[in-house]
């Protein structure tokens, strides 16, 4: 299997299996000089492991980072600091009931991976999925946690990355209206303390049932500076689409207005400017979502990514087996009923390491800093 790699300058390759001994992952491209502890990475972690409420699965993992290689510390540096050689990063897992999936062995899960990865490699993993679990996606939000490192390091101010859901199911947030310092006090990164309350009836109903539901989750990023990304093949938001779309169960990205603009005016959507006491004009609206022609414009970088409900639910559902034979399948073990909730902080990561890249990238071709 090849293309376990993501990211030019600021690049990150993930290795290992959701029921392997471990998981982990190797970051090249982060500068020398950087304060680094496992600290710093695990409180992103611990935002996105299993087991934190009823609404999320209950496998227990902690998933403990350690830092195997990349940085150093003595009494000249005051502290762990990055060296500029690759930082790997391991995770165990010690949580795994490979047993709960015996009986899919040889059938296939409808809106799973199962078929195209058996047609594509003769072999399947099928103990959680293996290589294609949302399990892997825990080294993406500890590769975030060191872009987040660099974006600091290298911006003044530093850059603000922040997620919440804003749809779950069919019951959606109307405007634009956010409270982000509520996020954090209810289970669904939801920021409209009403909309929590509807959430959480409408899921509960769905876990007991042993169904699911979709979501779809927003991701802003302040302080971003004007010039990141390149306006063909290298554009900033084309990135970050590839980064949101390859999270698990993600089935459409879109930036700013995204597929809403279909329906505005010339007027409507253009983002008009004024002069302003600033280095940059002030934008009277942010319908591009913080990027014009692939380059970011100093606004908010804002986009939203829709997933899917689990396909992991105990209804049964029609299938067929390996050897073709007509079947049912009924999915048992530890699932998320809205996969959508543990997806906030791993959007907040390929989020930053897709804006780590392109900074290094710009610095690269540009020279100097901001």
């Amino acid at each position: 299997m090849s293309h376990n790699s993501f990211g030019h300058m600021f690049r990150v390759t993930t290795w290992g299996e959701s029921h392997g001994p471990a998981i982990g992952c190797v970051i090249d491209g982060t500068p020398a000089g950087i304060a680094l502890t496992e600290t710093d990475i695990q409180t992103y972690l611990d935002q996105r492991k299993p087991g934190q409420n009823k609404f999320v699965t209950q496998r227990r993992e902690p998933d403990t980072v350690k830092i195997l290689s990349g940085v150093f510390e003595d009494d000249e540096t005051g502290g762990p600091v990055t060296t500029g050689t690759p930082i790997s990063l391991v995770i165990e897992n010690v949580d795994q009931r490979s047993k709960d999936y015996s009986e899919i062995r040889d059938r296939f899960r409808p809106g799973h991976a199962d078929y195209t990865y058996l047609q594509k490699y003769g072999v399947r993993d099928y103990r959680g999925g293996g290589r294609s679990s949302a399990r892997e996606t825990a080294m993406r939000v500890a590769a975030g946690a060191v872009a987040r490192k660099v974006l600091d390091k290298l911006i003044p101010g530093g850059v603000q990355i922040k997620g919440c859901l804003v749809q779950m199911g069919p019951h959606k947030i109307e405007g634009e209206a956010r409270d982000w310092s509520i996020t954090g006090d209810n289970p669904f990164w939801c920021p409209d303390a009403e909309m929590a309350q509807v959430w959480e009836t409408y899921l509960e109903g769905l876990r007991k049932s042993g169904s699911s539901c979709g979501a779809v989750i927003e991701i802003v990023a302040s302080g971003v500076p004007v010039g990141l990304g390149a306006p063909i093949y290298g554009k900033l938001d084309a990135d970050l689409a590839g980064a949101l779309m390859s999270i698990n169960a993600v089935k459409g990205v879109e930036i700013g207005a995204g597929f809403g603009a279909a329906a505005l005016t010339g007027e409507e959507n253009a983002d008009e400017m004024r002069a302003s006491n600033e280095d940059n004009p002030s934008f009277l609206s942010n319908k591009a979502g913080g990027i014009l022609g692939g380059i970011s414009s100093g606004q908010d970088v804002i986009a939203r990514f829709a997933v899917k409900p689990t396909s992991s639910i105990l209804t049964p559902r029609k299938t067929v087996t390996r050897d073709g034979v007509d079947t049912e399948v009924s999915t048992k073990g530890r699932h998320d009923p809205c996969v959508g909730i543990r997806a906030v902080p791993v959007g907040e990561a390929m989020v930053a390491c897709v804006l780590a890249d392109h900074l290094l990238r710009h610095i690269a071709q540009k020279g100097g800093g901001f």
